[in-house]
């Protein structure tokens, strides 16, 4: 009885082994092309899709960052034209300061009261250094319209035509941006 297991365990093994070259390999082969051109074309479908969706998320970036970085100019302007709006105010208070210290007294009690309001006229202008704001030069320097605006014309021997003559009152800059020009006379 166990020779005829061992036989019949054969048997089916041949009979398998028969099977396989009587069957033509065309049709597996076309069919396993079939398959492998359906993958490729899949592949590149799925490709396609990646791409198109990584372009998107790209510029979904890009358009983020240009985003934060217009807030961030605004956020600057806003805060720039605050402080511009607030020093406006105290350039009138250092001109007069100014205009008080020009004419100080020498001697006695006066003197001493005009060197208390030089440090507060420093202290002032320390702080409206430490916003930003810078004077505008102009005594000898040429005119430029964007910086200076000439109240006056005048001819004079001892600077050359287009140079200022005297600031009449003094400009300032917050940063790059002119907040008041300078008031200057120039030379024809």
């Amino acid at each position: 009885m166990m020779a005829e297991e061992l036989h019949f365990h054969k048997e089916p093994e041949q009979e398998t082994q028969a099977e396989p070259s009587s069957v033509p390999e065309t049709p597996a082969v076309e069919e396993s092309q079939d398959v492998l051109s359906l993958l490729k074309q899949e592949l590149a479908e799925l490709l396609a899709q990646r791409d198109e969706y990584l372009d998107g998320w790209q510029r979904a970036v890009a358009e983020f960052v240009n985003y934060k970085k217009r807030i961030e100019r605004e956020r600057e302007q806003m805060h720039q034209n605050a402080v511009g709006n607030v020093v406006r105010h105290y350039l009138d208070v250092v001109d007069d300061l100014n205009r008080a210290l020009k004419n100080r007294p020498a001697q006695g009690d006066g003197a001493k009261w005009a060197d208390g309001i030089e440090l507060i006229y420093r202290k002032l202008l320390t702080n409206l250094e430490a916003e930003g704001v810078t004077l505008i030069e102009g005594q000898g320097q040429p005119f430029d319209p964007n910086r200076h605006e000439a109240i006056s014309q005048e001819p004079n021997a001892d600077h050359e035509s287009g140079a200022i003559i005297e600031v009449v009152q003094n400009g300032y800059l917050l940063g790059e941006r002119v907040l008041r020009p300078a008031r200057v006379r120039v030379a024809q």
